[in-house]
């Protein structure tokens, strides 16, 4: 098993510049998912509250959490992304979410781990890991793509793979580990944590020449929408 995490550990250095997230900020879609992803933090923790960012990147979404009077720790497997957020005035940790996390046991009040879980070989191990890591009454945030969106359910029913089992896309290859709400769920209550409903940003259907994005749809039926976002909570 560690032999095939430090494999899709490198294969995600390989793919990913650290730049990623800065490149999400300027899309609506992603820019709604984070908005979310921050909402749901702001709703359980005080301001002044101490949350690991994991694959922050640069430390984008790190100022944006110190918007919301966060105290962001920007953590990411690049090297070079967390100089750029250390030269950015974040604390800045160097991990590989694969392994065990490099906090001490309760000593975090949030995780935010934005498109990351997909990512990884022990999803099972980052969630323990992100419950050891926190407080009780703290909160682990999620945000992932949805396996089950409304055009892929539809596409199964033909016998077409949903797009993010794609082994040969240029980066959907990357995400090894594809969730439905239900399978996220269950995953956080087996680490120890009360999973939230889900939220999403939009239902996506796109075709030949368009793509059509609907906020209002997933907002009535989250679980078809094209991201999921689920906070866990540590019981106190």
């Amino acid at each position: 098993m560690r032999r095939a995490q430090s494999r899709a550990t490198a294969a995600n250095v390989r793919g990913y510049s650290g730049d990623e997230v800065a490149g999400y900020l300027g899309d609506p879609y992603h820019r709604l998912r984070l908005r979310h992803a921050l909402d749901l933090l702001s709703e359980h923790l005080p301001r002044g509250a101490v949350v690991a960012d994991l694959g922050a990147g640069g430390g984008e979404v790190a100022a944006l959490l110190t918007q919301r009077g966060l105290r962001p720790i920007a953590c990411d497997v690049v090297t070079d992304a967390c100089r750029v957020a250390l030269d950015a005035g974040f604390p800045a940790v160097r991990l590989d979410v694969g392994d065990l996390l490099p906090f001490r046991s309760r000593s975090l009040d949030g995780v935010l781990a934005g498109e990351i879980i997909e990512h990884v070989y022990d999803p099972a191990l980052l969630l323990a890991e992100c419950h050891r890591v926190l407080r009780p009454g703290g909160v682990l945030v999620l945000t992932t793509p949805n396996l089950a969106p409304a055009q892929d359910r539809v596409r199964f029913l033909f016998g077409r793979a949903p797009r993010q089992v794609d082994p040969f896309h240029e980066y959907l290859h990357l995400h090894i580990r594809p969730f439905t709400y239900p399978l996220l769920a269950t995953g956080l209550r087996a680490a120890g944590f009360v999973p939230s409903p889900p939220r999403s940003n939009h239902v996506v259907w796109r075709t030949r020449r368009r793509e059509f994005r609907s906020r209002w749809a997933a907002r009535r039926w989250p679980t078809l929408g094209g991201s999921l976002v689920v906070a866990g909570l540590r019981r106190p």
